[in-house]
């Protein structure tokens, strides 16, 4: 999970270090609520979970893009907000709110999605939050038009203030993130190692590296296994004997199966992955999340599910162990190609310059980094991804984005993606799911008839 560089790592990597030696996943929400006092009631709840759980506060969209005044302003007039105002409420008043809640057995991470986000993080540290996120591309590029290079300036900023803090704090790589689905998971692993070794340029020595479920089991399982193996190859060793560091899996953030079976389908599949992944934390979804925002209790509820699915992973491991049916461990090499492309990936990046942050923005510039179908501006945008019909996630046209010999290509022989086949596949994990909903309700009534 981790490298040398352990001792005085912070207590967030303090408690998902402990759940995991205890054979437990760290599962935690997205969740963030306007008030200060319900927001703390939140907390409380997750941190009641039967589970080892880490607490979320989600800032609202308003102050995610610098829009402060217009975040107090709702927050004082009493109008609905998607998440918590942080830099609104202020470091004395967040305090607050963790005080008495936030411990060793359970830190708490700000969640933001702020490419500009040296004020939200320097209120989250004179707070005494355990935890962040974000990184100079992944909170950048998906979420407004901020240019990289100031982006990478200000995270580069945000790095020294979280490495300057007392009492060490985490710091997440949303790399694996990007775009929520539609990236290739090479792509995916490359950005998320990238921002990670960016963070550890500026001094932090607690981190996570993540990666979010797409739509193939088995690519998703070679994925985490290239992401911990290229993770161990850049980050650990060196004079400082690199940072503390684990890996976080998301549930699936693209569009979410409309039926409550459905939904649920997926976020166990999505906890089977992180137990069979070696992922650390699982950061889960609801299955409100086709239709609203999702309440305090369906986001409590989705926890229990999630671990007790964990739980029941790490069982029947356990069992096939005993009678000596031991399943094969995934090669960090495997059918999918996803670490070659992805270690290709990151070593042309930094070739680029001295500097991670300067390569990033010489590899974006060069086309070599492209995110398919981000439309920010200094996303080349001419790589294109596409899903198979078994539910690969594969090249149909890289682009620029420079890839081993050989690798296979889907979709079209010109790489094109027109907007009906775009569309099916953003639904694919719909209709996946969906379809097994209603297979099994079918398959019940024609048993009870």
């Amino acid at each position: 999970m981790s490298g040398p560089g352990t001792a005085g790592a912070g207590r967030f990597a303090a408690h998902v270090r402990r759940a995991r030696e205890s054979g437990s996943l760290v599962v935690q929400p997205r969740m963030g609520f306007a008030g200060a006092r319900r927001m703390r009631e939140g907390l409380q709840a997750v941190r009641d979970v039967a589970a080892p759980t880490a607490g979320t506060v989600t800032v609202d969209s308003y102050t995610r893009v610098g829009q402060y005044a217009r975040a107090l302003e709702a927050l004082r007039s009493g109008a609905e907000l998607n998440g918590f105002p942080l830099v609104a409420h202020g470091a004395r008043r967040t305090r607050g709110v963790l005080d008495g809640v936030a411990s060793q057995d359970f830190p708490v991470q700000v969640r933001h999605g702020s490419a500009l986000a040296g004020r939200l993080v320097a209120v989250a540290c004179a707070a005494g939050a355990d935890a962040t996120e974000g990184g100079p591309v992944s909170y950048c590029l998906p979420y407004g038009r901020v240019p990289l290079r100031d982006s990478v300036r200000a995270w580069a900023r945000c790095c020294e203030l979280i490495a300057a803090r007392a009492e060490p704090m985490h710091l997440e790589t949303f790399g694996g993130g990007m775009l929520g689905q539609l990236c290739p998971p090479s792509m995916l692993v490359a950005l998320s190692v990238l921002e990670a070794l960016f963070f550890r340029e500026h001094g932090v020595r607690s981190l996570s590296l993540s990666y979010a479920q797409q739509t193939h089991p088995g690519q998703d399982l070679e994925a985490l296994a290239a992401l911990h193996r290229l993770a161990a190859e850049r980050l650990e060793g060196g004079p400082d004997g690199g940072p503390d560091w684990h890996v976080v899996l998301y549930t699936f953030m693209g569009v979410f199966p409309r039926s409550a079976a459905g939904a649920l389908r997926l976020l166990e599949e999505s906890a089977r992955l992180a137990v069979r992944g070696g992922a650390a934390r699982l950061v889960v979804k609801t299955p409100a999340e086709a239709h609203r925002i999702p309440t305090l209790d369906e986001n409590v509820a989705a926890l229990e599910f999630a671990a007790a699915v964990a739980a029941d992973e790490r069982d029947r491991i356990r069992v096939r162990a005993r009678t000596r049916a031991r399943p094969r461990p995934v090669p960090a090499a495997g059918p999918y190609g996803v670490y070659e492309e992805a270690a290709l990936l990151v070593d042309r990046v930094l070739e680029q310059a001295p500097t991670v942050g300067e390569a990033l923005l010489r590899a974006f510039a060069a086309g070599l980094l492209d995110v398919p179908y981000c439309l920010h501006p200094d996303n080349a945008n001419r790589a294109r991804a596409v899903v198979d019909p078994w539910g690969v996630l594969r090249w149909a046209d890289p682009g620029r984005v420079p890839l081993p010999p050989g690798t296979p290509r889907a979709g079209s022989p010109d790489g094109a993606v027109g907007s009906r086949q775009l569309l099916d596949m953003l639904g694919f994990n719909e209709r996946r799911f969906d379809v097994e909903d209603v297979l099994g309700r079918r398959l019940a009534d024609g048993a009870a008839a």
